[in-house]
């Protein structure tokens, strides 16, 4: 039997993914990455940014500030759940919000 490293949480089919870049100048920093992580709170599915072959929870600030989500990062977006489609759309768009919030 094969086991997971304790760092790393498996989710099982169904679940959804979604590619991202970020596109802001300062990438998720904290006021950002602060935000971000409320969302992902909001939802009842697991949330995971998948970045560089690493795993990190979305609801958690200092996951997302480990994860070094600067200018120009490809991330996945992992959700799996019964809202996970939902937090996916939000989560993605709040991306987007940043970078126009950004250029104001």
């Amino acid at each position: 039997m094969i086991e997971a490293p304790k760092n790393c949480l498996i989710l099982c089919p169904p679940f959804m993914e979604r590619e991202l870049i970020i596109l802001n100048n300062l990438g998720l920093h904290a006021r950002p990455a602060a935000e971000f992580v409320r969302c992902a709170r909001k939802f009842k599915s697991t949330i995971l940014i998948r970045k560089d072959g690493a795993e990190y929870s979305a609801a958690s600030i200092l996951d997302i500030l480990s994860a070094n989500l600067d200018c120009g990062s490809r991330m996945v977006l992992i959700a799996e759940g019964r809202d996970a489609q939902q937090a996916l759309d939000q989560l993605a768009e709040m991306l987007v919000q940043f970078k126009k919030q950004e250029e104001e």
